[in-house]
């Protein structure tokens, strides 16, 4: 007996205003009901195999070149894994402050990027806005001010990664066992000038994002929303920390799963499943399985996971974000907003409180010990946990790399977030429109993937939406 579905399919590709490409189909039965909705990641990625046979200590230099928006996350990851190798983990009061300034101003940098230049199109402007003004440029032809302080408030972390790591994209300031260099006081006077503005600014952003939640919350409470499990580190106190600390997993209740787990037996905790139709895995927590132990990582889970920030305002931001759900983990996905700039909030703060701290200038940089053949950095990215796992042989030859990264442990929920929204609003739809086809991409958008990251993807494509009927023949087509 044939039980065929016979369907028609969409395909948006690529998706736009993330960084790297990947592509979305939605296939239609003969009712015009969504049957089927997938993410798919359609460029490989080599980098754990063609770092195979490298010496240890160029792997975080190599590795960054996964991407040029986060690479300070892949420069500091793999560079804690190879502290372990060399037994400097224990890094000097110097080198660790120096990575934690390196990081936030990562954070500061990549927070405002997608908050300005990503997703602030469709707040200002809506979902349903035009496609020539849902964008940066739209949002600088009306909105000068924002935008200013979108690229100034980009351009001051940049200056710090500058400072802290040699170059502004790929640097080189971490190394095996600590850096390579302090702050001057020269350097650290001319950050100090400008950081109240930047906090100033910050605060303007986490306002804009939370007033836009609480004002939709009719739209965006059932838009991309299901229950989760979260992913983030802690500190051993609990506290929020991006550059180190333990596992913590909680389910969607926000039940602890497993808290403070050891990093270095991550493989205990986390599994990977591959699908056919995606370059991209599919992480899991081991012990629950792939049905159901998928998770979220990111801003979100981060102030879903942690009891507090060590920074006053930030602190007071995420008190009233968790007044929204009574205390338990918030599980919209447009939250992931107003939860990334509470951490601008906090790496802005973070990163005042570092620049007064003398250490910064101290001249003990590097950290020493017993030789390991293996470890494991992680660390969290702007865009969620990242994971740097690496083997190495007598000879200090890489021979073995996994890495798990913040886009592909998100890799689940995105997916459902992209059948979410296409059940509610492609279903029974007469024709396809702009608006329609963009809250595909703004519940992608929301966790800020980086595509780059995950598949080390190349080259351009056009966006081009087909509707094909159940016998293969084209009824629609719209290219972008």
């Amino acid at each position: 007996m044939n039980t065929a579905i016979e369907t028609k399919r969409i395909v948006i590709e690529p998706v736009t205003r993330v960084e790297g490409h990947g592509k979305v189909t939605i296939l239609l039965d003969e009712q015009s009901r969504v049957w089927q909705a997938r993410l798919h990641i359609v460029e490989f990625r080599g980098f754990e195999r063609f770092i195979q046979g490298r010496p240890f200590w160029e792997v975080p230099v190599l590795v960054q070149r996964l991407c040029g928006i986060c690479p300070v996350s892949h420069h500091l990851a793999a560079a804690k894994a190879v502290d372990r190798i060399v037994g400097g983990e224990k890094l000097t009061p110097t080198a660790e402050k120096i990575r934690r300034l390196m990081h936030h101003a990562q954070f500061l940098q990549s927070h405002a990027l997608h908050f300005f230049h990503l997703c602030s199109p469709d707040f200002l402007f809506g979902f349903d806005a035009d496609v020539s003004i849902r964008n940066v440029i739209g949002v600088a032809g009306k909105y000068p001010e924002l935008a200013k302080q979108g690229v100034l408030l980009r351009k001051y972390g940049q200056e710090i990664i500058k400072a802290t790591a040699g170059k502004k994209i790929h640097g080189t300031g971490a190394i095996p066992g600590g850096v390579n260099k302090n702050l001057t006081i020269a350097e650290r006077d001319a950050f100090l000038k400008d950081i109240g503005q930047i906090l100033n600014w910050s605060l303007g952003a986490l306002k804009i994002a939370k007033d836009y939640t609480l004002q939709h919350m009719a739209e965006l409470s059932s838009f991309a929303y299901f229950p989760s499990n979260n992913l983030s580190i802690v500190r051993p106190d609990g506290g929020h920390d991006i550059y180190d600390g333990g596992l913590r997993a909680k389910d969607a209740e926000g039940a602890i799963i497993f808290d403070h787990a050891d990093n270095q037996k991550y493989a205990e905790y986390i599994a990977e499943e591959v699908k056919p139709w995606s370059y991209m895995k599919f992480p899991f927590i081991r012990p629950i399985g792939p049905e159901n132990g998928w998770y979220r990582v990111g801003p979100l889970s981060r102030v879903n996971n942690c009891d507090f920030f060590d920074t006053p305002q930030a602190e007071v931001a995420r008190v009233e974000f968790k007044k929204l759900t009574q205390g338990k983990p918030n599980h919209l996905t447009m939250a992931y907003h107003w939860a990334r700039m509470i951490e601008l909030v906090h790496s802005a703060e973070t990163i005042e409180r570092l620049l007064h701290d003398p250490d910064l200038q101290g001249t003990d940089l590097v950290a020493t010990g017993d030789r390991r053949d293996e470890a494991v950095g992680i660390i969290e990215a702007p865009r969620g946990t990242l994971f740097h796992h690496y083997r190495v042989n007598r000879n200090d030859q890489v021979t073995m790399a996994n890495l798990i990264v913040s886009t592909t442990n998100n890799n689940e929920p995105m997916n459902r977030a992209v059948q979410s929204v296409a059940e509610k609003y492609l279903s029974q739809a007469p024709k396809i429109t702009e608006g329609l086809l963009n809250r595909i991409e703004v519940a992608i958008r929301a966790y800020d993937p980086c595509l780059s990251c995950a598949t080390h993807a190349m080259g351009q494509m056009p966006l081009e939406v087909v509707i094909l009927d159940h016998e293969g023949r084209q009824v629609d087509r719209k290219i972008r």
